[in-house]
């Protein structure tokens, strides 16, 4: 398991190593003066050279790429020019508040797709399963800004059931900063209150970023579960007397799930850096919000370290992906 741990880590080095300058090479050949846009529309010749100079912009690509991997191993990510701080303060605000609404989206799609999934394969050609699958397709063919539209317009405006956006209203406590997740950080501070309207805040933007994971979760799920149940050993079981729900619930589904994670996996990569459309329609702020007002502004080392950091988190996420498939399937942690 070790030596699995040690060659994806080492991987993930390269491919971090790709993306960076596969970003860098983007922000420098995109059009834009990040000199200008520094200085601002008003500032003269001389001073938009003087901050080409401090900033090293006057030097050979090569060169700049090489200080730009210097200062990221020291965690220096550079300065936002639309908030004027540094980027790494800024992702600390703001990519909490993503990883909160992306880990609530994906419980909701894991909670739901999988039962329905099972179910769905249960039922299989019956009026249940069919019901099942047109929600499978409903959530891959809905956008989701079109869903978050829709259930800000009913479920908060005709209904009243939920907030229309925002993390906490304008009157809420707003828990000490210890994780810059208010769920959590509210919890940590002895104020359940906070933390459950925190939770009402996230209920429309989860389920709308949820959606898409909840179909492709059902889809996968059903398809494996169909499969497993057709093999030898669940006739045999069947033919011994064992209870449904033993063999369905244990026999099925622990053969049927490993797909399943693996599809978890992509899914709660592919959230962290969907966000944006959710992120916007809910005024929800997030990272995904964050890089949208960077790439408005033209503003580049906001842009290119968010896209390091989602990449990270998603070859994270998939690594842990891979050793929970090793500890279930024997087959697998065999060869490693």
């Amino acid at each position: 398991m070790s030596r699995l741990i040690l060659k994806r880590l080492a991987l993930m080095a390269v491919m971090l190593l790709g993306l960076a300058a596969i970003t860098f090479s983007i922000a420098n050949i995109a059009p834009g003066d990040p000199a200008r846009l520094a200085a601002g529309p008003d500032a003269s010749a001389d001073m938009v050279e003087q901050i080409r100079e401090d900033r090293g912009l006057d030097r050979p690509l090569p060169i700049r790429f090489a200080i730009y991997l210097g200062d990221l191993m020291q965690g220096d990510l550079g300065t936002s020019i639309y908030t004027g701080r540094p980027v790494l303060q800024d992702l600390a605000v703001f990519l909490p508040a993503t990883v909160e609404l992306v880990m609530f989206s994906i419980v909701i799609a894991i909670l739901l797709g999988i039962p329905l999934g099972v179910a769905a394969a249960v039922a299989h050609n019956r009026p249940s399963d069919h019901v099942i699958r047109l929600l499978a397709i409903s959530g891959v063919a809905l956008p989701m800004f079109w869903l978050g539209l829709m259930l800000q317009w009913y479920l908060a405006l005709e209904l009243g059931w939920f907030p229309l956006g925002g993390r906490l209203g304008i009157f809420a406590e707003v828990p000490p900063t210890i994780t810059g997740m208010i769920t959590v950080d509210a919890l940590l501070a002895g104020n359940p209150g906070t933390a459950l309207e925190a939770l009402h805040h996230m209920v429309l933007p989860a389920t709308a970023l949820s959606f898409p994971a909840l179909a492709a979760i059902i889809r996968v799920n059903r398809s494996e579960m169909l499969e497993v149940l057709d093999r030898d050993y669940i006739v045999n079981a069947r033919a011994q007397g064992i209870g449904r729900g033993r063999i369905v619930g244990v026999y099925a589904l622990k053969n049927a799930i490993l797909p399943t994670l693996a599809m978890i996996g992509l899914r709660f990569g592919w959230m962290l850096g969907g966000t944006v459309l959710v992120e916007g329609v809910f005024d929800f702020p997030g990272v995904g919000l964050y890089a949208a007002k960077a790439a408005i502004s033209s503003d580049f080392e906001p842009i290119m370290a968010v896209t390091l950091v989602l990449g990270a988190a998603f070859m994270l996420t998939n690594l842990v992906i891979d050793l929970l498939y090793a500890a279930l399937d024997p087959r697998v942690r065999n060869q490693i």
